[in-house]
Formats: C-alpha cells, structure tokens, sequence
C-alpha cells in the first residue's frame, strides 16, 4: 500500500509543480509565490 500512496502522492506534486508552472509571473506574484519556490509549495501541498 505504500507503494500506492507514494506514486499517488508523487503524481499530485508533479501535477501541481505542473499547474503552477503554467502561470505567468505576474500570476504568480498574485498568489505570493516566486517562480523559483514553485517545487517547495509543491510539496507542502502534499
């Protein structure tokens, strides 16, 4: 089962890396994040 939940838990962080990464800049400076801590938000989301 851990095998699961980590392939699951690695799918939402490079779907969120991915999501996040989509955004312009400025987008991203709405939301208080630079584009360089875009893989650290990424895993606390998890």
């Amino acid at each position: 089962m851990n095998l699961i939940r980590n392939y699951r838990n690695w799918r939402r962080y490079r779907e969120t890396v991915s999501e996040l990464s989509r955004l312009s800049t400025r987008e991203l400076n709405d939301l208080g994040i630079n584009r360089g801590d875009i893989q650290a938000v990424a895993a606390k989301a998890l």
